[in-house]
């Protein structure tokens, strides 16, 4: 048979198939409803992600927050909100939205939880516990301390650390409230004169949820903010550490802040 008896033919297929997609993509495209978040598509599992820790942020209520979660195939999703959490800083998110997330990811990370049994944890940094004044039948009436909210948070100790094993060297800041909770969420500002940054303590819930660090450059000097603190930590700057071998190393900080 000759080729060309075939061309046409071969028209006609390229044609019915163009004329298939056409209908399946532009005139009768399908339309998922009611779909499970699990096969969402991945940038917007994590606008799922931001959703569920903003409607924790302002409910409060972590049992619906892990059956949310739960709708998604995540081994461990106390580090993907971490994670998640830095990526929208960096992105230039709003702070809030950074924030819910943080708080969010140090929730489901407690271990062991800083809050009494039966008590709910707070996703917003100023607002803790508050407990109830108790009374005795043979004593007046006796008030436990709570921390103040909007108050501001005081360096309570800056300590030199010498440890090989941080490298690079690091500012490392622990935030309790007054009755010596550790504090998720609080952001914390680094100045130094190339540029600044911003993190949040209990990215790092393994750590401890009032935890945070930053990677030093030796040599450089930072000024560290916390938020609601009144004065701003300038001039840290690496402290010369020396090894057994008797070689110099730089070395880290231990800052620790607590709201008076």
């Amino acid at each position: 048979m000759n080729r060309l008896a075939w061309l046409p033919v071969a028209l006609a297929v390229l044609l019915g198939l163009i004329a298939g997609l056409y209908y399946a993509w532009v005139v009768n495209p399908v339309a998922y409803t009611d779909t499970a978040p699990a096969s969402l598509r991945a940038d917007f599992r994590l606008d799922y992600l931001t959703l569920i820790a903003a409607a924790y942020a302002g409910e409060g209520d972590l049992p619906r927050a892990r059956t949310r979660l739960a709708l998604l195939p995540d081994p461990n999703p106390a580090e993907t909100l971490a994670a998640l959490a830095q990526q929208r800083l960096a992105a230039g998110r709003p702070l809030a939205e950074a924030q819910a997330l943080a708080v969010l990811a140090s929730a489901l990370g407690e271990r062991p939880t800083p809050f009494a049994e039966g008590e709910t944890p707070q996703p917003a940094v100023t607002s803790f516990p508050t407990r109830t004044a108790t009374r005795s039948p043979t004593a007046p009436p006796i008030r436990t301390a709570t921390a103040t909210p909007g108050a501001p948070f005081a360096l309570s100790s800056r300590e030199p650390v010498c440890d090989q094993d941080l490298d690079p060297p690091r500012l490392m800041v622990e935030i309790r409230d007054r009755s010596g909770r550790a504090v998720p969420g609080v952001e914390i500002l680094v100045v130094w004169d190339e540029g600044q940054s911003r993190f949040f303590t209990g990215l790092k819930p393994e750590l401890g949820l009032g935890y945070a660090d930053f990677a030093m450059q030796p040599g450089v000097a930072y000024t560290l903010q916390v938020a609601h603190s009144e004065e701003p930590i300038a001039a840290l700057e690496s402290p010369a550490c020396t090894a057994a071998d008797g070689t110099g190393y730089p070395g880290s900080w231990q800052l620790t802040f607590v709201q008076p």
